[in-house]
């Protein structure tokens, strides 16, 4: 069974810092390009940041650029979102996903069954 189970989220003030992770099983971790979204109450899910399944490759959008920073660890079937300089508007429940299609390349797209339970992020004086 295919499976990813997000932690790492919590309450921070702004300004403040997290990482993210994100542990895969049941499926070839390394042959999938991996990505991040969130979801905030009332909003829909945003997508955030992605990387290909050799990690070399990474995608932000604009709203986290230069903040944020993805990776992946294939041995340890992991991807991890660093978090920095957070704001308020970034509190929201945050999930890591598979890409749509197999084959290691981002295609802009996510599985969006695949999706975790996820974590909490609450950004917060």
């Amino acid at each position: 069974v295919e499976r990813l189970v997000e932690s790492g989220g919590g309450l921070v003030q702004p300004g403040g810092s997290l990482t993210l992770s994100c542990v895969a099983s049941g499926f070839t971790f390394s042959s999938w390009a991996m990505a991040w979204v969130r979801q905030a109450p009332g909003k829909p899910v945003e997508w955030i940041s992605a990387i290909n399944s050799g990690g070399w490759n990474t995608y932000y959008a604009d709203s986290v650029k230069g903040r944020f920073t993805i990776s992946r660890d294939n041995a340890k079937r992991t991807v991890y979102l660093q978090l920095n300089s957070l704001k308020t508007d970034d509190t929201a429940m945050y999930y890591c996903a598979k890409d749509a299609k197999y084959g290691g390349v981002w295609t802009g797209a996510i599985d969006d069954g695949s999706r975790g339970q996820g974590t909490q992020v609450t950004v917060s004086s």
